[in-house]
């Protein structure tokens, strides 16, 4: 190897581990945290794992120490959903739309929720307002998001769903078909 290339390469490896180093302590020591942020942490990185159960347990602990924790309580929501308690789900997600009304996220999950359940007018009404607050949600996640939940093609979005229910639901009743078990099973809840 060249030595002006195994020099370059030396000091960028020692200057990479000294900004980890100084990132780390910095995120340790000096970081702000709000009360529950901790639990709230641990239960994301629960869900991103699958472990449902758990995480919602670390968003309850995050919410019993900050009532008011906005992303605990959508992690809670999201949890419930994947639990299939729907109702408890939709108390979450309603709760967290009375506290923060614009986010476009906690629509798309609803209308999640709404399709899961079967209510489909209602679904598609969440995932129109969802899109229309952010459209960037008719992306889906991005490659590194599926890389990490392993997912190699992308999953249906919440424009597709809505696609679909809209032709779906332009049909009369006797010609609809508005589940589809595999494909719905892909559909994973919004993380922000």
């Amino acid at each position: 190897m060249n030595e002006r290339l195994y020099k370059s390469l030396k000091w960028m490896a020692i200057m990479l581990t000294v900004a980890w180093i100084g990132w780390s302590f910095y995120d340790g020591f000096y970081a702000q945290r709000k009360p529950g942020d901790k639990a709230y942490f641990a239960g994301n990185n629960l869900f991103k794992d699958g472990y449902y159960e758990r995480a919602l347990r670390e968003y309850e602990q995050a919410l019993k120490k900050n009532p008011n924790h906005i992303y605990a309580l959508r992690g809670k929501a999201r949890s419930l959903l994947q639990l299939k308690r729907y109702q408890a789900a939709l108390a979450a997600f309603n709760q967290a739309i009375t506290q923060v009304p614009d986010f476009a996220t906690t629509y798309a999950n609803l209308g999640i929720l709404y399709d899961r359940m079967g209510l489909h007018e209602e679904a598609l009404a969440d995932y129109e307002r969802a899109l229309q607050m952010d459209s960037q949600l008719a992306d889906g996640p991005d490659w590194l998001t599926r890389f990490f939940r392993l997912q190699p093609e992308k999953p249906p979005t919440i424009a597709d769903r809505a696609q679909y229910l809209r032709e779906q639901l332009a049909k009369p009743p006797s010609e609809r078909l508005l589940r589809q078990p595999e494909l719905d099973d892909k559909q994973q809840p919004y993380q922000k």
